[in-house]
């Protein structure tokens, strides 16, 4: 369990980042829904069913976070490997912050908390395999957190307002 301020309107207000419960799963879906149907940041169908998103997010080989405040879940982040055997010491996570909690730093408290909690696993890095390029307040936010671009796939993900766009591969060792 990890609590923190969180900034903008929560300034001074304890974040807690805990992992999630049985009882989360409405309040995880809550947040993932509207982020799912946009379809602008991940590479999920639109019309993905509710058990289809939990069952992606809250997996056996996952561990799954909440930020909460108040009783209230702010965002959710998942953990896994990002591959099996030789590449298991590398992390994947997927990170989603409620729309009420946007700019309050929520995504970089969950990343953060992260971050801590890869190293207490004994991962020794990182990877987002799929950064969608005009996610710029993301990719801000993770070079801001010591990721480099590692590769650019050209045109690989369909943006519902801006066709193909690039998406990205960031690393950071940890």
């Amino acid at each position: 369990m990890t609590s923190a301020a969180a900034g903008g309107d929560g300034a001074g207000r304890s974040v807690e980042i805990r992992p999630a419960r049985a009882e989360d799963r409405a309040a995880i879906w809550s947040v993932l829904e509207p982020v799912i149907r946009a379809g602008e940041t991940y590479a999920f169908d639109r019309d993905m069913s509710e058990e289809a998103a939990l069952a992606y997010w809250i997996r056996k080989d996952t561990e799954t976070f909440v930020a909460e405040e108040d009783g209230r879940i702010l965002g959710t982040y998942y953990m896994r490997p990002n591959q099996a055997g030789g590449g298991g010491h590398v992390c994947n996570c997927g990170y989603v912050t409620a729309a009420h909690a946007a700019g309050r730093g929520i995504a970089r408290l969950m990343c953060l908390h992260s971050l801590d909690h890869a190293r207490s696993r004994g991962y020794r890095a990182m990877q987002f395999n799929f950064v969608v390029s005009t996610n710029e307040r993301a990719v801000r936010l993770w070079q801001s957190l010591g990721f480099n671009i590692a590769g650019r796939l050209p045109r690989a993900f369909d943006h519902p307002k801006l066709g193909y766009v690039d998406a990205l591969v960031m690393f950071r060792a940890l």
